[in-house]
């Protein structure tokens, strides 16, 4: 008897994988390679140095004032940069906690490493309680927009005029103090920073804009020309060649800068906080702290990443539970105190960054830096130009300043305003923002109270 071969037609088919692991696991993979895909190579590294204006000074100021572990902070504030980069899809900043830092540099004995982690940490937990327990979110829909656009307007204002300060006087940031009136020729001089800036003016012009009419897309498209012009403009990376001139000076400006440079990561070890330092810490750091932290690092940056991201809306909930995360984990080691922020996010937005790459891609630079160099790497960074460091700061607060321009209403408006004046004149995003709460209860009743 003859053997029939099977027909193909009735041959068992491959069970599909029900395995729930595998499918998870081939989820996480496809997310994190969607979240960390390059919308464009030259544009994400140049995005990348979009928050370098605020990062590199206020670390800068706290090695040399308060001997932070400048290579411990480098390793974990790039290990924030991945994970979020990983978790979220686009450049979400990993910033200093400005408060706290304000604190310990202008304090000349009282506030030190251990009193610095302690308001670190509690600031962390109260942020991780407010998010795990979804308080947050409440919040972030109690607050009306346009008491949002002031926290943003005033903060976006204080960057560009620290920015401008930067560029025109001498900086000692061990002590936070301008010295003088900055020379206008030599290798950090007025005529580099002006240049610097104007060559990221015409390489960026004043931004890319969001909401493009039809017409004015089909007038692109009828001049090639412009279009392959403007195509050219955005591969030119302006902030990272801005970047790398700085780091070129620097060694210019001190070449013998070389022999202090030591090979290998600096020791990493917990900090010992006493009963006095968490004292010290909560209320002269994280009491300032906490309400810069609730509104520009998360009820902030939450809406400014629906701005420039549509359809990726985050939850003041993640991101409240992030910035909680990293400070309970690297403070303990000496990191310094780290959260988001609406300025860091609006300067690389504005310097090309669009995916998580970007802060990646900082983030694995970062820790590079701190295995390789460590502390030492602060003696490169003291002889970076102050002035190139003004101009990337100046681009990334105009850039934040210019969200506001979605307020309509002259009610809007008035309350806006009202809270940016008293947050720059009080230096005080929270006597700011009660303000503007206040004044926009007041004007809700007088339009109910009018016949």
């Amino acid at each position: 008897m003859e053997s029939q071969s099977p027909n193909p037609q009735t041959l068992p088919e491959t069970p599909p994988n029900n395995n729930p692991m595998s499918r998870s696991l081939a989820y996480i993979v496809q997310r994190v390679t969607r979240n960390l895909g390059f919308h464009s190579k030259w544009g994400e590294l140049n995005g990348a140095m979009g928050d370098l204006g605020t990062y590199i000074p206020i670390v800068l100021a706290l090695t040399l004032a308060k001997d932070l572990n400048l290579g411990t902070t480098l390793i974990f504030t790039g290990i924030y940069n991945v994970v979020t980069g990983v978790l979220y899809g686009v450049p979400m900043p990993v910033q200093p906690m400005k408060s706290i830092a304000a604190v310990a540099i202008s304090d000349s004995s009282g506030f030190n490493i251990p009193e610095i982690m302690a308001a670190g940490i509690c600031t962390g937990a109260i942020l991780l309680v407010l998010g795990v327990t979804g308080l947050m979110q409440i919040v972030y829909k109690f607050i009306p927009l346009s008491v949002v656009r002031g926290i943003q307007l005033s903060q976006g204002l204080s960057f560009a005029m620290s920015a401008v300060k930067y560029i025109r006087k001498v900086q000692d940031f061990s002590k936070s103090k301008s010295m003088g009136n900055r020379q206008w020729l030599g290798l950090d001089g007025m005529v580099l920073a002006i240049v610097c800036a104007g060559f990221i003016t015409f390489i960026n012009g004043a931004g890319q804009e969001r909401n493009q009419s039809d017409e004015a897309i089909v007038d692109e498209e009828r001049n090639v020309r412009r279009k392959r012009m403007r195509k050219i403009m955005a591969t030119i990376p302006s902030a990272f060649i801005i970047f790398l001139l700085g780091v070129v000076l620097a060694f210019i400006r001190r070449p013998k800068v070389v022999n202090d440079i030591k090979f290998g990561p600096s020791e990493m070890e917990i900090v010992k906080i006493t009963g006095h330092s968490w004292k010290e810490g909560f209320i002269k750091g994280t009491i300032p702290q906490l309400p810069l932290s609730v509104l520009n690092s998360v009820i902030a940056v939450c809406k400014l990443s629906s701005d420039l991201f549509p359809g990726r809306e985050f939850s003041a909930t993640s991101v409240s539970v992030t910035v909680g995360l990293m400070n309970l984990v690297g403070c303990w080691f000496g990191a310094m105190p780290c959260c988001h922020g609406a300025g860091g996010l609006a300067g690389q937005y504005k310097f090309g960054g669009r995916s998580g790459g970007c802060v990646a891609l900082l983030g694995a630079a970062k820790m590079m830096l701190g295995l390789v160099l460590g502390t030492s790497l602060v003696t490169i960074l003291h002889q970076f130009p102050v002035g190139i460091l003004g101009v990337l700061l100046l681009f990334a607060g105009i850039e934040l300043a210019m969200t506001c321009k979605d307020m309509n209403s002259k009610q809007e408006s008035f309350v806006m305003l009202i809270c940016t004046a008293v947050s720059l004149v009080g230096s005080s995003a929270a006597v700011g923002f009660v303000c503007g709460m206040l004044v926009h209860v007041l004007l809700k009743l007088r339009t109910l109270c009018m016949p």
